[in-house]
């Protein structure tokens, strides 16, 4: 990352965006001055500048939650910092995992977009850890294990737990139902995985059969 091309405040310091590498919930929103963003460069792990202190901080340091930095990237003005950590602990100083977990300002918001903006994003997260697995093949792996199989057991694991989301769905409990739907999901995703199509591929598709 070229640091001479981002643009830094009337006080020297430009926001950095905190975000779990794994989940990409949002964690927390420091500040950096040069020295704290080379520093963190440096380390890898993330330091601070703080406003009330004047002075650099290292995030875990009094905590030993530290956060190990995977990856930094500027915004399209280069005056703020998205940066993906792993972290070591709750971010927040309440002990919570991430300083955004108070009730939204606003009840107006739609209880359905929330649960659609969830289920994107327990997809997208399965599909990016079967991709590593896919990588990596680890053993012990039930992932791993289906996609050294190859495409037509796959394939008959999907055919199989079709028919079970169906036969759950026809006769048995909803709770029932919720499970083998999210069985079929899931080997579904492995499914495209194997072949090599993305979810955004599957989007694209239901999007053009709008009416």
């Amino acid at each position: 990352m070229e640091t001479n091309t981002l643009i830094f405040d009337r006080n020297g310091l430009i926001p950095a965006v905190i975000q779990d590498s794994q989940d990409h919930r949002v964690l927390m929103v420091g500040y950096m001055n040069k020295l704290a963003l080379q520093k963190t460069l440096d380390s890898k792990q993330v330091w601070f500048f703080s406003r009330s202190r004047q002075e650099l901080w290292l995030k875990g340091e009094t905590s030993g939650n530290y956060m190990d930095v995977v990856d930094i990237k500027p915004d399209c003005d280069s005056d703020s910092l998205l940066i993906k950590v792993n972290p070591h602990g709750p971010a927040c100083h309440t002990g919570e995992d991430t300083c955004f977990f108070q009730e939204s300002v606003s009840d107006d918001w739609s209880a359905d977009t929330k649960t659609t903006d969830r289920l994107d994003l327990e997809l997208s997260e399965l599909a990016n850890i079967i991709a590593q697995r896919n990588k990596e093949l680890p053993d012990g792996s039930y992932t791993a294990e289906l996609l050294r199989s190859g495409i037509n057991k796959i394939g008959q694991k999907v055919i199989e737990e079709a028919g079970e989301t169906a036969l759950a769905a026809m006769a048995e409990s909803d709770d029932n139902t919720k499970n083998e739907v999210a069985d079929l999901l899931y080997h579904l995703l492995v499914l495209l995985e194997a072949k090599e199509i993305s979810l955004k591929d599957i989007a694209e598709v239901l999007s053009s059969r709008r009416r």
